[in-house]
C-alpha cells in the first residue's frame, strides 16, 4: 500500500491539472466551454467531461449534470461508463504479462485455455492471443452479443457460446468486432496470473497510477459516490434514464467506470511511454505492442480532413490524420458513449465522457480539439454532425409511424395467435418462449429474465417486436409458417447490441 501511496504522490506532484500553457490553442481556452454547453442543449445531453493531456500537462473540464432533471453537476471526479475503451487497458495488461515473459501474445489460447473450442478443430488449434485482441476471427462486428449482452450467462458460459458460434467469414479473412474475444483474453490472463481481469488491471495499472476512483466491475458502480446516470431514447424519441448494464460477463471488454481525473492518469502514462515519475509502471515495449498493427480495416475517409488508412491493433484504431499518427478507440455501453485519443508523438490525448449513449458530440468535441491542436481550421463538426443525426431519427420516427402506428397497418395474422404461441430453440442461445395474450404475443427468453418483447401482427406471418428495455430496440419479426403450422422464427434486435439474426426453430 505504501509503495501505491507514493506513486500516486508523484503523479499529483507531477500534474498541474488545470495548467494552461502557450501552446494551448485559444479554441480551447477561450471558445471550448461556450462551445460545449450550446451543444449540450443542441444534442440534449445531460452531460459531458472532457480531459486534455500535452506535453505532460492536463486540463480537465466538467459540463452538465450527472442526472436529466437533477441539480447535480458532472465534475472532474464523475465517474461514466467507458465502455469499449476498456479493452486497451486489457491489451496492455496482457502485453505487460508478456513482457514479464509469463506468455507469449503469440501463444495458442489452447495452451492456457485446454478446455477452449471453436467450432472450426482448426481454427479451435490455430488461434492466437494477437487474434482475439485485433478482432480477426471471422465473426461478423457483434456477432454473438445479444447472447453475452446483460445476460445472466457468466463468463465462461459466454465463452463456451461464443466457441459454438459459425463464423460469418474464414479466420483472419477480415475485421469483424468481437467482443467476446476479449472476454477469453481475461480469461487466460487469471489463467497465466492467477488473479482475476479485475483484479489484476487494479494491482497492476489503476493502483500504481493513483487511479482510485476507477472502477473495474460494472456491478460495483451503483453503489458508488459520484456518478453519472445512465440516458438513453426511448422508441418514443424521448430521452430517458435506464439502469446501469450489467456486463460483467464480458467484463475484459467494456464493464469499466472512470472519471476524467483518473482517465488523464493512464493517458498520461500512455503518452510517457510507460512513466509515471521516474517509476516505468508499464513497460514501454508492453504499450508498444499495443500500437502495432494486427488487422486491415481499410481505407478511412474523414469529412474535412487528410485520412488514408484503418488499422487495429491490440484495443486500439489506428488512423493516419492529415500527416499524423492517431492512436484511439470509442467505447458504447447502455447510456454512455465516450473515446479516448492519442497523438503520441505530439504528447497530446483528449478523453471525452458523456452520459448518454444517442449522440455525436462525444466525436465532434475530440475532433475539435484535435483540429486546433494541429493548427486546422475550426469546422464546427457538433453543428455538421447534428442535422443528419436529426435527420435520421425524425425519418426513422416517421417510418414507424406510418408503418405500424395507425390501426390500418395492424392486419391479422394468417393464423390464430395462440398459433404462434410455445417454446422455441436456437442452436447456441438455447430457448425463447412466446405466449399468445388477447391481441398480440409476448415473448420472454431463457438467458434475458429481465427482457421481454411485445409481438403485435401486421398481416401475413410478420410481427412488430417492442422490447420492454429500449437499448433492444423494434424491429420486424418474420415466423415461418408450413401447411398452417409454425415452423421457426428470426429474431433481430437493435444494431446497437447486434447485426446478425437468430433463427429460432419451434419446438
Amino acid at each position: 500500500m505504501k509503495k501505491h501511496s507514493l506513486l500516486f504522490v508523484l503523479l499529483i506532484t507531477a500534474l498541474c491539472s488545470f495548467a494552461q500553457n502557450t501552446s494551448t490553442p485559444s479554441f480551447v481556452k477561450d471558445s471550448l466551454d461556450g462551445y460545449v454547453e450550446k451543444a449540450l442543449r443542441d444534442w440534449n445531453l445531460p452531460g459531458l467531461a472532457i480531459c486534455i493531456v500535452k506535453d505532460g500537462e492536463v486540463i480537465l473540464k466538467a459540463y452538465g449534470v450527472k442526472e436529466m432533471g437533477k441539480p447535480d453537476k458532472v465534475d472532474e471526479n464523475t465517474l461514466f461508463m467507458i465502455g469499449s475503451n476498456t479493452k486497451a487497458m486489457t491489451a496492455t495488461a496482457m502485453a505487460m504479462l508478456q513482457e514479464q515473459k509469463k506468455l507469449s501474445l503469440d501463444d495458442k489460447v489452447v495452451k492456457w485455455l485446454p478446455d477452449f473450442k471453436m467450432k472450426d478443430p482448426w481454427v479451435n488449434k490455430e488461434l492466437n492471443l494477437r487474434d482475439i485482441m485485433s478482432h480477426r476471427i471471422g465473426m461478423e462486428t457483434f456477432q454473438g452479443d445479444f447472447m453475452y449482452w446483460t445476460s445472466n450467462l457468466n463468463s465462461q458460459q459466454a465463452i463456451e457460446k461464443f466457441g459454438k458460434l459459425t463464423p460469418m467469414y474464414g479466420f483472419r479473412s477480415r475485421w469483424g468486432y468481437t467482443n467476446a474475444g476479449f472476454v477469453v483474453a481475461g480469461a487466460v490472463m487469471q489463467a497465466v496470473s492467477g488473479k482475476s481481469w479485475a483484479d489484476y488491471l487494479t494491482e497492476n495499472i489503476f493502483r500504481p497510477l493513483g487511479m482510485n476512483r476507477t472502477l473495474a466491475l460494472s456491478r460495483d458502480l451503483p453503489a458508488a459516490t459520484n456518478k453519472a446516470a445512465a440516458h438513453t431514447l426511448n422508441n418514443d424519441q424521448k430521452l430517458i434514464v435506464i439502469p446501469y448494464c450489467q456486463i460483467d460477463n464480458l467484463s475484459p471488454a467494456g464493464s469499466v467506470s472512470s472519471s476524467v481525473n483518473d482517465m488523464s492518469k493512464w493517458v498520461l502514462a500512455l503518452l510517457q511511454n510507460g512513466k509515471l515519475g521516474d517509476q516505468q509502471v508499464i513497460p514501454a515495449n508492453a504499450i508498444s505492442q499495443t500500437r502495432t498493427p494486427q488487422s486491415v480495416l481499410g481505407n478511412a475517409g474523414h469529412p474535412f480532413n487528410k485520412m488514408n488508412f484503418s488499422l487495429y491493433g491490440l484495443g486500439w484504431m489506428l488512423n493516419d490524420y492529415n500527416g499524423k499518427r492517431l492512436v484511439s478507440h470509442t467505447g458504447g455501453v447502455n447510456g454512455f458513449v465516450t473515446s479516448v485519443t492519442l497523438v503520441p508523438e505530439d504528447k497530446l490525448g483528449i478523453v471525452v465522457l458523456t452520459n448518454s449513449d444517442n449522440n455525436s458530440l462525444f466525436e465532434a468535441v475530440k475532433w475539435e480539439i484535435l483540429d486546433a491542436y494541429l493548427k486546422l481550421p475550426y469546422r464546427n463538426y457538433s453543428g455538421a454532425y447534428l442535422a443528419p443525426n436529426n435527420q435520421q431519427l425524425q425519418g426513422a420516427k416517421d417510418t414507424w409511424k406510418k408503418k405500424f402506428d395507425t390501426v390500418a397497418m395492424h392486419k391479422p395474422a394468417t393464423l390464430p395467435l395462440s398459433a404462434y404461441a410455445g417454446q422455441y430453440q436456437h442452436e447456441v442461445y438455447g430457448w425463447l418462449k412466446i405466449a399468445a395474450a388477447q391481441d398480440h404475443l409476448v415473448m420472454t427468453f431463457e438467458h434475458h429474465p429481465n427482457l421481454q418483447g411485445t409481438l403485435e401482427p401486421l398481416g401475413g406471418d410478420r410481427f412488430v417486436c417492442t422490447y420492454n428495455d429500449p437499448i433492444f430496440g423494434r424491429k420486424v419479426i418474420p415466423f415461418t409458417t408450413e401447411n398452417g403450422k409454425v415452423k421457426s422464427m428470426t429474431l433481430r434486435v437493435a444494431d446497437f447490441v447486434e447485426f446478425t439474426t437468430y433463427e429460432f426453430i419451434k419446438k
